[in-house]
């Protein structure tokens, strides 16, 4: 399995608050056939190996006074950890959480965005051209704003995977 995160809508209501039962949820997922198929119906999402550094993208967006939902795209919401801590714990971004990171993307700017995240995240692709990257994260953030958009619609929840 390759470094990414996965997130997939889900009714609120049918969510359980149990890291075993939220692996076995989003484990079922991970069959490739099966993702795909969800990712085609605007039920599931990732964002493979980038994730950490477009949560970066998005902190430019971060000023001391205002709200914090640059944080809600990619590790906002509640975490759910296995009972000894050693995996990587599921998210849980409830409907109104959903509501409020679909509104972050639709009205922040990527260019401005990237202009300000650019230093910092730009030196592990050193061996990339600019252009390319930019387009890489530029892909995702506009996969991120229509998968929240839809599931935004839908008053669902989202439930966050993390595979290493």
């Amino acid at each position: 399995m390759s470094v990414e995160m996965q997130l997939r809508a889900v009714p609120e209501s049918e969510i359980r608050e149990n890291w075993d039962w939220l692996e076995q949820f989003m484990g079922a997922a991970c069959e490739d056939e099966r993702f795909q198929e969800e990712r085609r119906a605007g039920i599931a999402e990732a964002v493979e190996y980038h994730f950490h550094a477009l949560h970066e993208v998005y902190a430019a967006a971060h000023t001391p006074t205002g709200p914090q939902t640059w944080k809600l795209p990619v590790f906002g919401g509640s975490p759910v950890h296995c009972a000894d801590h050693s995996r990587p714990p599921f998210v849980i971004l409830r409907p109104a959480h959903v509501r409020e990171a679909a509104r972050f993307l639709a009205t922040v700017s990527f260019d401005d965005l990237w202009e300000a995240a650019r230093p910092k995240v730009l030196p592990p692709f050193a061996a990339f051209d600019e252009a390319e990257v930019k387009d890489w994260f530029l892909t995702h953030h506009t996969d991120l704003h229509a998968f929240y958009s839809r599931t935004a619609t839908t008053d669902d929840a989202v439930v966050k995977a993390f595979w290493y």
